[in-house]
C-alpha cells in the first residue's frame, strides 16, 4: 500500500515537471506517454493520460498515444530487423509489438468511445443546466424589475416624508423660538404685574396712611374747634367757618383719595384683564404647540414605518398590492382630517 502511494507521488512530481518544461499540450502528452511506459511500466490509455495532465480537449491524448505507438513500432521495428538477431527472435519480437499495438489501439479506441459518450452527456447535461440557468435568470430579472420599481417607489416616499419631516422641524423650531419668546413676553408681563400690585399695595398703604392721617387731624381740628367755642364764645362764628372749611377740606381731600383708590383699582383691572389675555393667548399657544408636536410625531411616525418598509423589500419581493404607490398627505391635510374627526 506504501509502494504504490511512493508511486503515485513520484509519478505526481514528475508529470509536474514535465508540466514546467513542456508548456505545449501535444509534446507534454508524449512525454507522460514515454514516462508511463518506460519508467513506471504502465501502458498508458487516453483516460490515464487526461487524468494526469488535464489539458487539451478529450481527443489530444488519444491522438498523442496513436503517435506515440506508431513511433514506438517503428523503433522496434528497427532494432528487431537488425541484421544481427536470429529469425526467430525477430518473429517473436515482431508478434510481440504486433500484440502490443493491436491492444493498445483497442485500448486507446474503447477508451475514446468512453470518453466521447462521457463527454456527450456531460454535454446534453450542460445543455440542461444552461436552459433552467436560462430559465432562471429570466425569473430572476423579472422579480429584480418588480423590486426595483418598489425600492424607487419606496425611495421616492422616504423623500417626500424626509422633505415632510424637515417642513416639520422647521416649523417646530419656528414654534419653539415663538413660544420662548412669548413665554419670555409672560414672564417679562407677570414681573411688571407683579410690581403694579406691589407698587398699588404701597399706594394704598399710603392713601390709608393719608386718611388716616387726615382722620386724626379732622378730629383734632373738631377738639380744637370745641374748645376754642368753649373758651371763646364770642368768635363762635368764626370757629364755625373754620370747622366747615376743615370739614370742605377734608373731604376734598377723602374725595381725592377716593379718586386716587379708584383709578387704582381701574389700574388694577386692566392690568388683571391683559394678565387674562396673555394667559389666554399662552393656552393657544400651548394648543398650536400640541397639534404640531403630534403631526411631527406622526411624521416621524410614517418615516420609521417607511425604511421598515424599505429594509423589508430588501429581504423579499413585494407583491402586486404593495407595489402600488401610497397616496401622499400632507401635514395640512392629516390636521384637517384630525379637526374634523
Amino acid at each position: 500500500m506504501s509502494d504504490s502511494q511512493s508511486d503515485e507521488t513520484r509519478l505526481t512530481s514528475e508529470i509536474d515537471r514535465l508540466k514546467a518544461e513542456f508548456p505545449k499540450t501535444r509534446e507534454l502528452y508524449r512525454e507522460v506517454c514515454a514516462l508511463l511506459f518506460f519508467r513506471f511500466g504502465i501502458t498508458p490509455t487516453a483516460n490515464r493520460l487526461y487524468q494526469l495532465v488535464k489539458r487539451g480537449s478529450m481527443s489530444t491524448p488519444t491522438q498523442v498515444l496513436g503517435e506515440f505507438w506508431v513511433e514506438l513500432r517503428e523503433k522496434s521495428r528497427v532494432r528487431i530487423e537488425h541484421p544481427d538477431l536470429p529469425a526467430e527472435l525477430r518473429a517473436a519480437a515482431g508478434e510481440l509489438v504486433a500484440t502490443l499495438w493491436t491492444k493498445s489501439t483497442t485500448s486507446a479506441q474503447a477508451a475514446l468511445e468512453t470518453l466521447r459518450n462521457d463527454a456527450e452527456a456531460e454535454k446534453v447535461s450542460a445543455r440542461n443546466d444552461v436552459t433552467s440557468l436560462q430559465a432562471e435568470l429570466a425569473r430572476t430579472e423579472t422579480a429584480l424589475e418588480q423590486r426595483t420599481g418598489a425600492l424607487l417607489v419606496a425611495q421616492v416616499r422616504i423623500q417626500e416624508l424626509e422633505q415632510a419631516q424637515a417642513a416639520a422641524e422647521a416649523t417646530r423650531q419656528a414654534l419653539e423660538t415663538e413660544i420662548a419668546r412669548q413665554q419670555d413676553e409672560i414672564s417679562t408681563r407677570d414681573r411688571a404685574l407683579t410690581q403694579a400690585k406691589v407698587d398699588f399695595s404701597g399706594g394704598l398703604d399710603k392713601l390709608r396712611g393719608s386718611a388716616a392721617l387726615a382722620e386724626e387731624r379732622l378730629r383734632a381740628a373738631e377738639k380744637r374747634a370745641l374748645l376754642e367755642i368753649e373758651r371763646e364764645r364770642v368768635v363762635s362764628t368764626r370757629s364755625q367757618k373754620e370747622h366747615e372749611a376743615a370739614a370742605r377740606r377734608a373731604e376734598q381731600s377723602e374725595n381725592r383719595h377716593r379718586e386716587e383708590i379708584q383709578a387704582l383699582q381701574v389700574q388694577l383691572g386692566d392690568a388683571r384683564h391683559q394678565a387674562g389675555v396673555m394667559e389666554g393667548s399662552l393656552v393657544a399657544l400651548r394648543d398650536s404647540n400640541a397639534v404640531y408636536v403630534a403631526e411631527l410625531n406622526v411624521l416621524r411616525l410614517r418615516l420609521a414605518t417607511a425604511r421598515t418598509n424599505q429594509a423589508t423589500t430588501r429581504k423579499r419581493p413585494r407583491s402586486s398590492a404593495e407595489t402600488r404607490q401610497p397616496r401622499h398627505v400632507t401635514p395640512k391635510a392629516a390636521t384637517k382630517k384630525r379637526a374634523a374627526s
